[in-house]
């Protein structure tokens, strides 16, 4: 068989990459562009591929395609149905990222909260030194314990969150699905989420019912300033109205691992505020420890493993 993995760079250089104990050809790209996807697939038997789109005018140029593996969970990039129709099998990973997402989450949650960043950049430009005080207060501190935690997504990763949660001694709502009632005594209204959360965390999937649930109207009604922190999917809160929301004061503050578009396009509206004390952006490495990746790939090279002897698995086609 012959491998083809399309962007290696996507992955850490300290993770080992195992390869599979059957027979095969390995051909690895550090990185590539859409209009080279058909060439580099040609002759491919199996394609790994994390987040270079395989479309459909793609996986009609690649004949002998059988197999795409995914060295993430989230699978927007690919063509399920084209795949499903030519009886390609695409397999994804799991579970990977159940103890760095949440660590992320709460490093953003803890950092803006007591205002670590702001602090840091004051010792830097000298601010403390001319103070003349042992302490000066620049930036507002708030604990953690007592506060109102909305957590939008109920699957492993905001669980993981509320387990971190309640050892802050939190309160903790799971949101209800926008627009939806009746799911339950575990979850609290949606609205009242918004309304009522002190922080609110997202960890929902991407999907059209999904996209953009947090905008103008949701901001304006959150009385208690949140700070708003997202390690799940860009495209789940609209960007421009996020900045504007900071602009109008009504949230305390933004903590972002993931954006609309990746790495984000120069009309950005969030680079603008990437100065501000209250904004922390980061690039896309909530799920990035080195124990998170090295689990993952092991994931990639079972399904190989697994496909190669007719038993395939994780499959989402």
């Amino acid at each position: 068989m012959r491998i083809v993995f399309l962007d290696r760079g996507s992955i850490g250089p300290s993770v080992e990459l195992h390869r599979p104990s059957f027979e095969h050809d390995w051909v690895v790209y550090d990185q590539t562009a859409p209009d080279q996807v058909a060439e580099r697939l040609a002759d491919a038997d199996i394609a790994i591929s994390n987040k270079v789109p395989i479309r459909r005018d793609s996986i009609e140029k690649c004949p002998k395609l059988k197999m795409i593996a995914i060295p993430a969970t989230g699978y927007d990039a690919f063509d399920l149905e084209a795949c499903r129709e030519r009886g390609i099998v695409v397999s994804n990973v799991r579970g990977y990222a159940i103890n760095t997402v949440p660590e992320h989450t709460f490093a953003l949650i803890l950092a803006l909260r007591r205002s670590i960043v702001g602090y840091r950049q004051d010792v830097i430009d000298g601010e403390w030194q001319k103070s003349g005080q042992f302490c000066f207060f620049n930036h507002p501190i708030k604990d953690l314990r007592g506060s109102k935690l909305g957590i939008i997504g109920e699957g492993v990763l905001g669980q993981g969150v509320a387990d971190l949660a309640r050892a802050f001694g939190m309160e903790i709502m799971f949101a209800a699905h926008k627009g939806v009632d009746g799911l339950g005594p575990l979850y609290t209204p949606w609205d009242q989420v918004i309304e009522t959360a002190d922080i609110i965390t997202l960890h929902s999937p991407l999907m059209p019912a999904t996209k953009n649930m947090i905008a103008e109207p949701e901001f304006r009604r959150m009385k208690q300033k949140p700070l708003l922190v997202n390690c799940s999917r860009g495209g789940l809160v609209h960007e421009g109205d996020l900045v504007k929301a900071l602009d109008e004061g009504w949230i305390s503050g933004v903590g972002f691992d993931v954006l609309t578009s990746e790495p984000p396009a120069p009309d950005n509206p969030l680079l603008k505020v990437l100065d501000r004390p209250n904004v922390i952006v980061t690039p896309h490495v909530a799920w990035a420890s080195e124990e998170a990746m090295q689990t993952l790939w092991n994931q990639v090279r079972d399904h190989l493993e697994n496909f190669e002897r007719g038993e395939p698995s994780n499959v989402v086609t």
